[in-house]
């Protein structure tokens, strides 16, 4: 089923898609299910102009591209909660619920995932530097999680030993620090299964002096093994696969533009983020002083940091990982560009 799901999804795309993916369908699927295709074959691809509908165009977007859903369905994990002054010792609740949820990835395609509070990623937690973090799990799935929060935090507070048992629930309480992009997820063992499946999200913990104001975006790159040979068949960022391709995602001309990525793709070693048309800023872990000058940056699993960008020109700029399959499978997008 999974071969002939990753089949339709390419072809699906073809009438829009780039000539590498054209190339892949020119080999039948007889890539391997994981995505990976490492045989010889000793016909040749097929042009992009000899597949009807195909066009030689470089991307798709809009409409017919294959994705799920409506367009404002991801608004709550792209557009994160407004960041708060400074105000030391403020208490900050959340509460996750742990739930064992089909979620649908790609048109026809469900992925049978753990989720916190039914998505995958989970919602953004935000506070500000000294804040009091308070977060209660809830565990209504069908085994133990945790949460394991990146920062600094009591050791009784770490996610790896207050494991939940079904049914049950464990209170995080803690100074929210240092500030940066950080991360939770959960920490159960087999820890590569917890994260594959879902458990995991944005954490971010704003600086005493606030950034300038920008418009914010959130975006947790992944991958989904729907075959369970421990090779992802698909690639998103905010867990559907091309859905800022069928959504392009809207900005104005030099207007700030703050992206925190990250990177929770699991069985690849690295991830990455490519923009086209433009350069950007990228501060690691959106700590420090240091900021690189780049339109492309690589992260592997946990990695994560800060863009700033304001765009140049007006128009349509296609962002997408680096690595080609990647963006084949799913991990590609659009920025609407208006003055």
């Amino acid at each position: 089923m999974s071969k002939l799901s990753r089949r339709k999804l390419l072809a699906a795309a073809a009438p829009l898609a780039a000539v590498p993916l054209v190339g892949k369908l020119a080999f039948d699927g007889q890539a391997e299910a994981g995505g990976h295709d490492h045989s010889s074959h000793s016909h040749p691809r097929t042009p992009a102009s000899h597949v009807p509908g195909a066009e030689g165009h470089a991307a798709m977007i809009g409409a017919e591209v294959p994705a799920v859903g409506e367009e404002h369905d991801l608004d709550a994990l792209l557009y994160p909660p407004p960041a708060l002054p400074y105000g030391r010792g403020r208490l900050r609740n959340y509460e996750l619920t742990a739930v064992d949820k089909d979620i649908e990835i790609a048109p026809g395609i469900t992925f049978p995932a753990w989720t916190y509070n039914g998505t995958v990623p989970g919602p953004v937690i935000r506070a500000t530097e000294g804040d009091r973090l308070r977060v209660k799990l809830a565990n209504g799935g069908s085994h133990p999680h945790t949460i394991h929060f990146h920062g600094i935090h009591p050791a009784n507070m770490d996610g790896v030993f207050e494991v939940v048992e079904t049914g049950g629930s464990f209170t995080y309480e803690f100074e929210a620090r240092p500030a940066g992009f950080h991360l939770y997820h959960c920490h159960a063992t087999p820890l590569k299964k917890h994260i594959h499946k879902g458990l995991y999200g944005a954490f971010i913990i704003d600086p005493k002096e606030p950034r300038p104001p920008a418009k914010e975006l959130v975006m947790v790159m992944n991958g989904y093994d729907t075959d369970a040979d421990g090779g992802n068949n698909f690639y998103t960022v905010n867990g559907r696969s091309f859905f800022y391709a069928k959504y392009p995602i809207k900005v104005r001309r030099s207007q700030l533009v703050r992206i925190y990525l990250a990177n929770l793709t699991e069985f690849d070693l690295v991830n990455s983020f490519h923009l086209h048309g433009d350069f950007f800023r990228y501060q690691p872990t959106g700590t420090g002083d240091n900021w690189e000058y780049t339109d492309t940056v690589m992260q592997c699993q946990g990695q994560r940091g800060v863009i700033e960008i304001q765009f140049a020109n007006t128009g349509r700029f296609m962002f997408h990982a680096h690595q080609s399959e990647f963006a084949e499978l799913g991990w590609m997008g659009f920025f609407e560009v208006d003055e």
